[in-house]
């Protein structure tokens, strides 16, 4: 009977891990607060959302900054502005479901450097 609720509880973990990544930083912030006396794994995820929410933040307004001076050069600055951007996103997104995917399954998957911060904070 206790094997259960542990196996219950194991896949609550995994689906509140994936879901602090679902709205970045306001989920994250809402599952590590929540979860970090209760879940190792959940204080983690969260935190790791909240770390790579900021940085994909940065990085977005540094690539539209770069963009709006690239649009100075006509033609190949907006052309390369385009491939900036659309490889952020691709970038960005591919993570952020890659990072969802694992922790539903239970992986918990680190980033490099932000998966170490992240760990020593949850």
């Amino acid at each position: 009977m206790a094997e259960a609720k542990t196996a219950v509880k194991a896949s609550d973990d995994n689906m509140m891990g994936a879901l602090a990544y679902l709205l970045g930083i306001i989920t994250g912030v809402i599952m590590y607060v929540m979860y970090k006396d209760k879940s190792k794994y959940v204080a983690f995820h969260g935190m790791q959302s909240i770390i790579f929410s900021a940085i994909a933040f940065v990085v977005w307004i540094v690539v539209l900054i770069v963009g709006m001076v690239l649009m100075i050069i006509p033609v190949i600055g907006w052309i390369i502005g385009i491939i900036l951007w659309f490889g952020m996103v691709v970038v960005f997104l591919g993570a952020w479901i890659y990072l969802m995917y694992n922790a539903y399954k239970g992986v918990k998957f680190k980033l490099p450097v932000i998966g170490a911060l992240a760990e020593k904070y949850a």
